[in-house]
């Protein structure tokens, strides 16, 4: 749950990579860095917190050069502290080199520990920092050969943005897990982890970086190279389904044509009587929009979300309901009082919001509560870098749909189907379903084999 980006050719570079990591903070909000090259330094500032608290014009003024590399990280491998912040930047051999990573490493232990044993010293535990050792260690003479060396021996999901005094490098793994685009910014070249970023530095996007694709770029231009085996594309379905902005597209798909499509087909596998149907926002906007076109029953903002919670908060000691809940969500009494609500959203984790979500619309006056998920149930976690909780706090890995329903109190409970989800986000020539997909939290089916659960530091820091 990280972005990235990287910009070469651009005066500059490191404003505009400021601005596109904005476009990116929903993509990760516990660090952020950017580091910057005017052809002879590599330059860093990188800090906990949100991009708007930690860069203001007077850092931005440090970092000067043509090109930078930027990331926004929420962790899923390696402690959400400051020496695991990105970008990642060291002294080697062969010069300075940046890195920025959105993914998981799911060898990362292994390659780890035996790294240690041949004398390495990690100043991490972020997986990322196995790729840097493996460069160093790499015969290669060149950068993309080291780089492409050092791939070949890790598994998982990367799409990286690499930095030296001189090149930028991008790269993504056989699979294409984890999005990663290509555009043009003036006389640059700008590579960015999703299309919304291009638009707020008005970049032309050109492509989407293809699965196994090292895009290579310096001052003699761009050239692309293909180091690694051809493999099947996996790309991520829950970037469409929930973590991509709505107004990005990936692999030629809007990811809110893509929303809205979901919610038309929860439609119409499972229809109900009501009188509205409202979003839990932001998430379930586009879906809860296309299941109310498609059932013809009004739309409505019956829940509306605080965009000013922070990170801490101290509750009174005389608890309030729901506090947790409250903060984020308000119910709409004049939306929801006396009404059947069919209320959307994009998933269900543990359950227990979805429980408070239910009760706080009650409490406002509503008759019935329909719930419908624009996705199958969740019932593996992801170890391709989409931070979700163990296999045992997964509600759906354990209980059927009328044991959830029950559990949340819904009048009704209905999930997309996965032909459902397959069919609307990748559809083939012939009208079936993609299978360019990895669904691997719908179905267990994960195309890059695990290490033993016990070897993987995958954080669990996603709330219900």
């Amino acid at each position: 749950m990280c972005g990235v980006i990287g910009i070469f050719g651009h005066p500059e570079a490191s404003n505009i990579a400021y601005l596109g990591l904005h476009a990116l903070q929903h993509r990760g909000q516990e660090s952020a860095g950017i580091v910057s090259s005017d052809g002879t330094h590599l330059r860093l500032v990188r800090e906990m917190g949100y991009v708007s608290d930690i860069f203001n014009a007077e850092r931005l003024a440090k970092l000067p050069g043509f090109a930078a590399i930027g990331h926004v990280r929420y962790s899923t491998a390696g402690d959400s502290v400051l020496k695991n912040a990105q970008p990642i930047a060291v002294d080697y051999s062969a010069g300075s080199l940046a890195v920025a990573h959105n993914g998981n490493l799911v060898n990362a232990e292994e390659l780890r520990a035996r790294l240690e044993a041949d004398g390495s010293i990690f100043q991490t535990t972020s997986d990322t920092e196995v790729i840097l050792h493996l460069m160093a260690r790499s015969r290669q003479t060149t950068m993309p050969d080291k780089v492409a060396d050092a791939l070949r021996e890790v598994r998982g999901a990367y799409s990286l943005a690499l930095l030296s005094e001189t090149m930028l490098i991008a790269v993504r793994d056989p699979m294409g897990i984890r999005p990663l685009s290509l555009g043009r910014i003036r006389d640059g070249w700008v590579v960015a982890s999703e299309t919304c970023a291009f638009d707020l530095i008005e970049a032309e996007f050109v492509r989407d970086i293809d699965p196994g694709e090292m895009v290579i770029i310096d001052k003699t231009g761009l050239k692309t190279v293909r180091p690694f085996p051809d493999s099947p594309a996996h790309r991520c379905v829950f970037e469409w389904v929930y973590f991509s902005r709505p107004d990005s597209t990936i692999a030629g798909r809007s990811v809110y044509r893509t929303r809205e499509n979901l919610g038309r087909r929860l439609a119409v596998e499972h229809p109900v009587p009501a009188d509205v149907v409202i979003p839990v926002p932001d998430s379930g906007v586009a879906a809860s929009i296309g299941y109310a076109k498609e059932s013809q029953i009004p739309f409505g903002q019956g829940l509306m979300r605080s965009h000013y919670v922070g990170r801490t908060f101290i509750e009174p000691s005389q608890s309030i309901r729901h506090f947790g809940v409250k903060l984020k969500l308000s119910p709409v009494r004049e939306v929801l009082a006396g009404k059947r609500v069919v209320v959307v959203d994009d998933s269900i984790v543990r359950g227990t919001t979805s429980r408070k979500i239910i009760g706080m619309i009650r409490s406002a006056g509503a008759k019935e509560v329909h719930l419908r998920i624009s996705s199958p149930p969740t019932i593996g976690p992801c170890h391709y870098g989409i931070d979700t909780p163990s296999r045992d706090e997964l509600i759906a890995a354990s209980q059927t749909v009328e044991q959830i329903r029950a559990y949340v109190e819904a009048d009704s409970l209905g999930y997309l189907s996965a032909e459902g989800l397959r069919a609307t986000v990748a559809p083939s020539q012939d009208g079936a379903d993609g299978g360019e997909l990895c669904d691997a939290c719908f179905s267990n089916r994960y195309p890059i084999a695990l290490v033993p659960p016990a070897r993987l530091r995958q954080l669990r820091l996603i709330s219900a």
